[in-house]
C-alpha cells in the first residue's frame, strides 16, 4: 500500500479533495464525464466538504456510493442521507447522484434492481474512496457476510450483491470487489490511531477473510493509496 500521512485531519480532507478533484477533472476532460464512488460514515463528512467547493464541472460528474444499508433514503442512517447533506452542496450540487434501490422490495430483489441502475456507470469509474470499520471491513464487505466470498471474487460477474452480517446492523448492498478494484484511482480514507492499528492487523493475518480490508489491500493491482491522520 501507499501510505500517505498528513498532521491533521483538515490537511489530509484538502489533499484528498484536491487528488479527486484533479482525477474528476481529467476524465471530464477525457470522455466529457467522470464517476466518483463515495463511502458513508462521519470520517468522510471532512472531506466531502471540501470536496463539494472545487471548482470543477460538477455537472458531468456522476456520484454514486460503495455501499448502503437497505433503509428508505430519508432515513438517518442512509448514506444517501449523508451525501446529500455533505456532499452534495456547494459547487457539487449539480453533480448527478445515482443510488442504490432500497425501498419496497428483499434484499436480493433490492440488489438486483440496483444493479441494474448502476451498471452503465459503473463502466468507467474514475475515483473510490473507501473507508474501514474497527472490525476490518471496508464497502459491505463483512466479516462472517452471508455473501462475503462471492463478493469479494475478483473473477465474479455480479457488481452489487447484498450483505447481511452480526456487524453489519441492518442489510447491505454493495459494490463487489471487480468493481472496486477497475477504479482508476483507489483510496483507502481511515483516521485516528486505532484506525491505522487494524490496518496493520489486518495485513498480517493469515486468512484475510477475517478482516476483508486485506483482501482489498491484497488484491489491489496497484498499491492502495491509505490516506491518514492522527
Amino acid at each position: 500500500m501507499d501510505l500517505q500521512s498528513y498532521a491533521t485531519r483538515d490537511a489530509l480532507a484538502e489533499a484528498l479533495a484536491l487528488s479527486v478533484a484533479g482525477i474528476l477533472a481529467g476524465g471530464i476532460a477525457e470522455r466529457g464525464t467522470a464517476t466518483l464512488v463515495v463511502s458513508g460514515g462521519s470520517t468522510p463528512k471532512l472531506f466531502f466538504k471540501k470536496l463539494s467547493q472545487c471548482d470543477i464541472d460538477w455537472k458531468n460528474v456522476t456520484v454514486m456510493l460503495v455501499d448502503e444499508r437497505i433503509v428508505p433514503p430519508d432515513n438517518d442512517r442512509a448514506n444517501a442521507k449523508l451525501i446529500a447533506e455533505f456532499l452534495l452542496q456547494d459547487n457539487a450540487a449539480a453533480a448527478h447522484f445515482l443510488p442504490y434501490v432500497t425501498d419496497g422490495c428483499d434484499a436480493a430483489e433490492c440488489a438486483e434492481k440496483s444493479e441494474q441502475q448502476l451498471a452503465p456507470s459503473l463502466e468507467h469509474i474514475d475515483v473510490t474512496i473507501l473507508g474501514m470499520g474497527t472490525d476490518g471491513h471496508t464497502a459491505s464487505f463483512f466479516p462472517g457476510g452471508n455473501h462475503l466470498e462471492e463478493a469479494l471474487d475478483m473473477q465474479g460477474s455480479r457488481q452489487v450483491l447484498s450483505m447481511l452480517a452480526e456487524g453489519a446492523g441492518e442489510p447491505r448492498l454493495t459494490l463487489t470487489m471487480p468493481v472496486v478494484q477497475s477504479s482508476r484511482f483507489l483510496a483507502l480514507h481511515i483516521e485516528g490511531q486505532e484506525k491505522a492499528d487494524v490496518l496493520k492487523r489486518a495485513l498480517g493475518l493469515k486468512d484475510p477473510l477475517q478482516m476483508p480490508i486485506a483482501c482489498v489491500v491484497k488484491k489491489a493491482p496497484e498499491p492502495v493509496k491509505v490516506f491518514w491522520a492522527p
